[in-house]
């Protein structure tokens, strides 16, 4: 059942925001899941030594949360019609127990004729955006 929040959204209205901590774990469950087991996503000299930082969040992980920011205000996943992200940070995640925060926000950008609407996401890390061009259209009549 769609979210009766979502069905009478309108241009500008804000989704909830939702913040997410990643931690190791997490990317070993994604990498099972996914089946990525690049070695950047858990290898801290080997993501150093091709010049990352230290192991970074797997980005469709990334782009997956952005997701479940639409989804969980939406109440029916099946209202997503086109979902699309460019990737432009990797997000660093530490090998302790707290992880690495993402804060993703979204925001009703259009609507369109029939009803369709844009939702602009936005996905920080570390105060930068992690997500380029982040955008989901739903359809919620």
């Amino acid at each position: 059942m769609i979210n009766p929040a979502a069905a009478s959204a309108s241009v500008g209205d804000e989704l909830p925001p939702l913040n997410v901590r990643i931690t190791r774990k997490d990317l070993i469950k994604y990498a099972g899941a996914a089946l990525d087991f690049n070695p950047i996503h858990w290898n801290e000299k080997l993501a150093r030594e091709v010049g990352l930082p230290d192991v970074i969040a797997h980005g469709m992980l990334t782009m997956a949360l952005g997701g479940r920011l639409v989804t969980d205000w939406l109440g029916d996943p099946a209202c997503i019609v086109e979902y699309g992200v460019r990737f432009t940070r990797p997000v660093i995640v530490p090998n302790d127990d707290l992880g690495a925060l993402v804060e993703l926000t979204g925001k009703i950008g259009a609507r369109r004729d029939d009803g369709t609407l844009r939702i602009d996401i936005t996905a920080r890390f570390d105060g930068r955006t992690v997500l380029g061009k982040a955008t989901a259209f739903v359809r919620v009549r």
